[in-house]
């Protein structure tokens, strides 16, 4: 399976500049936040495939506005083609604002999602805005990771978690992928491709409750 991770910035050969054919090829396209709703838009109208994704601290409009075609998964474990995503968007709160969350209010949005994590045997990747704390995040109040990702990644082992928020223009010495534990962090800003091999991804324990992503 090949996926497109966005975030955050957008890419001109993805819009301003796009060329005919360039979004080919893609069988899901995650965006793990701050991009612009006619940005999303425009990429899964002319990619034809699935995209999912996850508010930013920035995303303002998408509560009453949401992007044509496109599906939110915050807060939710999906399942696509047998991969189980679960998405988790906002960012550690530094002033009052949408999409905000303290560390405390983190672990309890995770804790409403044991369940689901529980009756279809884990998850593969985790979608969410900011990074894990100590994990690709930053120094500054507003760049702060979620210590409480570092406790989900531990119980579930997840293949990947895909996040933005730290922009990777911010310094000349970023780094896009990290390793924590059994799992790759990867910052997904303005765009990163990944491929599963199908033959690693294993259909899920149990179906029910996913339906309108079971494809």
């Amino acid at each position: 399976m090949k996926i497109l991770a966005i975030s955050d910035e957008q890419y001109p050969p993805f819009y301003e500049q796009y060329v005919q054919g360039r979004l080919n090829g893609y069988d899901l396209i995650i965006s793990c936040g701050d991009l612009r709703g006619d940005y999303l838009s425009f990429i899964v109208d002319v990619s034809h495939t699935t995209l999912l994704y996850v508010p930013g601290n920035h995303d303002t409009t998408h509560d009453h506005r949401p992007p044509d075609g496109c599906d939110c998964i915050d807060d939710k474990l999906v399942v696509y083609r047998g991969l189980r995503i679960l998405g988790l968007g906002g960012c550690r709160r530094y002033h009052k604002g949408p999409h905000q969350y303290t560390d405390r209010q983190m672990r309890k949005r995770i804790r409403k999602l044991r369940w689901k994590l529980w009756w279809h045997g884990g998850v593969d990747i985790v979608v969410t805005h900011a990074a894990p704390e100590g994990v690709g995040d930053a120094d500054d109040v507003a760049h702060r990771g979620f210590k409480a990702f570092l406790k989900l990644l531990k119980k579930y082992k997840p293949r990947y978690l895909l996040h933005g928020h730290t922009h990777l223009n911010y310094s000349h010495d970023a780094v896009r992928e990290r390793e924590y534990g059994d799992t790759k962090v990867i910052n997904a800003f303005r765009r990163y491709e990944l491929e599963i091999p199908d033959d690693t991804i294993k259909p899920t324990r149990k179906k029910g409750d996913l339906k309108y992503l079971n494809y």
